[in-house]
């Protein structure tokens, strides 16, 4: 079964997104004993999105921007380095404690010492992701977009921001623009939120085309129970993360396509990497393999990212998932926390385990 997407558009994918900058220490140290640091542009949605822009398909970004901030000069130079388009009202800054784009400080972890991200969000612009700030009818009408894609993240963000969710999901729908949601459940986004929440994560999950999350946001966003323990390996629980699926699209049974990675952690710069999808009523299995990792954070996203790229090109949907593992995996060997590959022939060598010097 292939998804049918529009042929008349402008934008293959369609993003919103709070932007951001990540601050990592220099050669894999924790941030408390660090003195040098490396920043860069981030944000989950853009990590997706990198994958379809980096290999040439007509990617735009709907975000906010503080007025005549040098972070926000900074991030959009950088989304036009990575060749997507971008659109958002620029808010003034309000003074020294007012608005500004969000920071990200992570510890990429080493060896027997694992990851810790520290997220330092007050005053971040991108809380104020208005429905009023964006022409819906020119950018899904008059322009076209093929997917629409929503994270949790931005979902569950704030009032403004849930709602903008759900009104481009409407809006999408409304259109034949298919829609991609990744759940992306953050305890501290939900607090004193759930009911409001879980009403907005459901009702965009029950007009989403492609669904992706891991045991975790099934049970948190949705209520659906996660899967059972299976095994203590990975491909002892592929079995339950089935069942666990069955059970969403029960749910959700409009739906076509659900899908969720496996990771086994051995230490930080070893997993077991793989994935399941169920595209309609048949099974797609990546059996867990081996990866070596530089930084895993952006890991998920490099996934959504890649198999979007294969849908947006009419593949079989057994490509989504593979190519979908390897830029993942591709994602995991660079210090950006997104994908940039720099054609498909790289991503098919990483899928195939090649390795070799190309020439």
């Amino acid at each position: 079964m292939k998804i049918e997407l529009r042929k008349d558009f402008t934008w293959a994918l369609v993003v919103p997104s709070s932007m951001g900058v990540r601050i990592t220490p220099a050669g894999s140290q924790p941030v408390h004993c660090s003195d040098t640091f490396n920043m860069q542009v981030t944000s989950a949605e853009t990590n997706v999105a990198s994958v379809p822009a980096y290999l040439g398909l007509p990617v735009k970004v709907l975000t906010t921007f503080v007025k005549d901030s040098p972070i926000a000069r900074m991030i959009k130079d950088n989304l036009s380095g990575r060749h997507m388009a971008y659109e958002g009202v620029e808010v003034e800054q309000g003074g020294p404690w007012g608005f500004r784009h969000q920071f990200n400080i992570a510890d990429s972890g080493y060896g027997s010492r694992g990851p810790r991200v520290h997220n330092d969000r007050a005053g971040e612009v991108g809380r104020m992701l208005n429905v009023k700030d964006f022409d819906l009818e020119r950018l899904f009408d008059d322009e076209g977009v093929q997917i629409l894609h929503l994270s949790g993240l931005i979902a569950a963000l704030s009032a403004e921001t849930s709602n903008f969710c759900l009104e481009l999901a409407r809006a999408a729908r409304k259109h034949d623009t298919r829609i991609s949601f990744d759940l992306n459940f953050r305890a501290s986004f939900w607090k004193e939120r759930e009911k409001e929440l879980s009403a907005t994560f459901r009702e965009i999950a029950g007009i989403s085309d492609i669904l992706v999350g891991n045991e975790e946001d099934f049970q948190l966003c949705l209520g659906i129970p996660g899967p059972e323990e299976g095994g203590k390996d990975l491909s002892a629980k592929i079995d339950s993360f089935r069942e666990m699926i069955k059970r969403v699209k029960k749910e959700f049974p409009s739906t076509s396509v659900f899908a969720t990675t496996l990771r086994q952690v051995k230490n930080t710069n070893e997993h077991l990497w793989g994935a399941i999808m169920l595209e309609g009523d048949k099974w797609h299995v990546v059996e867990p393999r081996e990866i070596h990792v530089l930084d895993r954070i952006g890991g998920g996203d490099g996934f959504v990212g890649g198999l979007l790229y294969g849908v947006l090109k009419g593949w079989e949907p057994d490509k989504w998932i593979q190519f979908g593992w390897a830029t993942g995996t591709l994602a995991t060997t660079v210090v950006t926390d997104y994908a940039q590959p720099a054609d498909e022939d790289q991503v098919w060598s990483i899928w195939k385990g090649n390795a070799r010097v190309k020439r």
